[in-house]
């Protein structure tokens, strides 16, 4: 049982001090901002010292309506203080409306300039995480959902923020009040402060036991609000799928079990937070019977006057309230803590390497796989073996092979999404990794077989943030992708929208988009993979057509499961279970009677 127990107590103090590290990360996001935020933590002051005001207030209430008459003497005292105390209560509705405005002026400087600072940091965070999602490599996203990245970037962030700033602003000004009121109880009556303060210890182990439990659901909770936005982004990115395959129950099902986990998690939370605020107010009242025992045997002992009692009590009762919202914030402060250690872990995670030190300006575009080999995962095995390639400046070469070969891989370790496990990729006979990234990208456009467009004009996604393109060169573009074709018969030509990921045109006019973007760039080397799978016969042959006359410049890798587009590149190789399998022209693969020669007749007998 002790080991148990000193493993739970060192499990708290890691969580303690993460929690404490966030914190502190968070901060810094704040820092620029502080004198923003010091403009609030004035109004907290005012706000609090409202606080003395009201207890002030009560005290001299109390002394100009209350008169204690013990002797003769006393009559003559109180005729003589009946014309001050008539003029001090004439007063009082005054200070009740000059302490409402001071209270409200702090109010609204304590909440509206960190709220202020709060905006400013979601805005920071945002932009730091979604400038890191883009520095990312290529295999973080392989490993995790684009939903649970959305989420962190939407839902995090705010939540994350929201701790840093907005909790931190209630802390402040409750904590603050909580202090001086317990300062004007030891100032009125320090024997009942001492007796009042005994519920103090059992408040603080009940308050560290709740947020260790706002912790644990609140990471639930996150985690399942990840599984909520990935089924529905799959759900709405796919409808067309799920409505022909009638798939509504059940892509319903996938979502309600991620939406009940959701709810379940969140009704831990809420439990916990409801319960803990009726759990610290019943120790507080249990301490103010006690308080209000003691203070009936002073009054009768003649050791406390009602003059001071009563401002006490106003004291006392106050902190009630603070501390109400102190329990109330430990929930979204602890959510924050959890966003946090979410979101930095993302900003801690490394990027994308750099590259050497080596700049490129313009390559030849004589392209070497030396000995290549390369796995995505130790336990799924390799997916090319030792690849052996010399790719000569100009050279088209098609990459052919059954699905799951490893065609694409091959390609993508030109622009190094991934890195070889082993052997070396070389550009003008220079390892790839010695060229900075930025410029070895330079040197290479891609069409996919997914075709990307944005939800923006057709011009805007062709240029794709170029900016030194004259409109001869754009025209001219457009003709060779045979893009023009359809964008004359648009009412808006190239200043049409293209809708959220191309939808409003055809697939045909989005690959054709798509290959213009990648033309006007004018790089040495060009990777079509796929690139004429969604065009009919006519556009396609257009495309060939002027394919032919745009490689002749350029080294050229085509990947393609139609045999027919790849018949006249200069080479063909074949892929089979990630390994070289046949190398040559399209009449001597054909001439073997190989692999090559099997497709072939496979797909023109059929």
């Amino acid at each position: 049982m002790s080991v148990i127990a000193a493993d739970r107590r060192v499990v708290h103090i890691d969580d303690v001090q993460q929690a404490g590290r966030v914190y502190l990360r968070l901060l810094r996001y704040a820092k620029p901002y502080w004198r923003m935020y010091v403009v609030g933590i004035l109004g907290m002051c005012m706000y609090a010292g409202c606080d003395y005001l009201w207890a002030k207030f009560s005290q001299v209430f109390i002394q100009n309506t209350v008169t204690t008459k013990t002797s003769p003497h006393a009559l003559v005292h109180a005729a003589a203080t009946t014309q001050l105390n008539a003029h001090v209560l004439a007063l009082l509705p005054l200070g009740v409306i000059a302490i409402f405005i001071i209270r409200g002026v702090g109010d609204y400087l304590g909440v509206y300039f960190p709220a202020w600072v709060s905006r400013q940091v979601v805005k920071s965070i945002r932009g730091d995480l979604f400038a890191h999602y883009l520095r990312l490599p290529t295999a973080q996203y392989d490993r995790e959902s684009s939903g649970l990245m959305l989420t962190r970037l939407i839902y995090h962030a705010e939540q994350l923020a929201s701790a840093g700033t907005d909790s931190l602003t209630t802390i402040i000004r409750d904590s603050m009040t909580i202090v001086l009121d317990i300062g004007l109880m030891f100032y009125y009556s320090w024997r009942l402060a001492l007796f009042g303060l005994i519920a103090a210890p059992a408040i603080a182990w009940l308050v560290r036991n709740i947020n260790i439990r706002f912790r644990r659901y609140s990471t639930r909770i996150q985690n399942s609000m990840g599984d909520v936005t990935r089924v529905a982004k799959e759900a709405l990115d796919a409808h067309r799928v799920v409505k022909v395959f009638n798939a509504q129950a059940h892509i319903g099902s996938l979502f309600e079990q991620a939406n009940e986990l959701n709810r379940r998690s969140n009704l831990r939370l809420i439990s916990a937070r409801s319960s803990s605020n009726p759990t610290v107010q019943m120790v507080a009242a249990f301490a103010l019977a006690g308080v209000l025992f003691l203070a009936d045997r002073e009054i009768a002992a003649g050791t406390l006057t009602l003059d001071y009692l009563i401002p006490f009590m106003v004291a006392m009762v106050n902190i009630t309230q603070p501390l109400r919202r102190l329990m109330t914030v430990a929930g979204p402060l602890q959510q924050g803590i959890a966003a946090g250690g979410s979101v930095f872990s993302v900003l801690d995670a490394p990027t994308e390497p750099r590259g050497g030190v080596r700049s490129l300006r313009r390559a030849h575009g004589d392209v070497e796989f030396r000995d290549v080999s390369f796995e995505y995962a130790v336990d799924k095995g390799a997916v090319l073996h030792h690849i052996d390639l010399a790719v000569p400046a100009g050279t088209t070469i098609a990459i052919v092979g059954h699905s799951g070969s490893g065609k694409s891989t091959l390609v993508s370790l030109l622009p190094r999404f991934y890195d070889p496990t082993s052997g070396t990729v070389l550009i003008d006979g220079v390892d790839i990794r010695e060229y900075r990234t930025a410029d070895l990208r330079r040197q290479l456009s891609l069409v996919s077989q997914e075709v990307v467009l944005f939800n923006d004009t057709i011009r805007n996604n062709i240029l794709f943030g170029l900016t030194d393109v004259s409109e001869a060169q754009i025209q001219a573009t457009l003709r060779a992708a045979y893009v023009h074709e359809f964008v004359e018969q648009l009412p808006q030509g190239l200043e049409t929208m293209v809708g959220d990921r191309g939808v409003l045109l055809s697939g045909g006019q989005r690959q054709r988009i798509a290959i213009a973007r990648a033309l006007l760039r004018d790089t040495p080397i060009l990777i079509l993979d796929e690139a004429t799978s969604s065009l009919d016969t006519a556009a396609e042959r257009h495309i060939q057509a002027a394919l032919e006359q745009l490689v002749k410049n350029r080294t050229t890798f085509v990947i393609a499961h139609r045999l027919s587009t790849v018949e006249r590149a200069d080479q063909i190789l074949v892929l089979s279970d990630g390994a070289i399998v046949e190398y040559g022209a399209h009449a001597q693969l054909l001439s073997r009677r190989g692999i090559y020669a099997e497709l072939h007749s496979m797909q023109f007998s059929a």
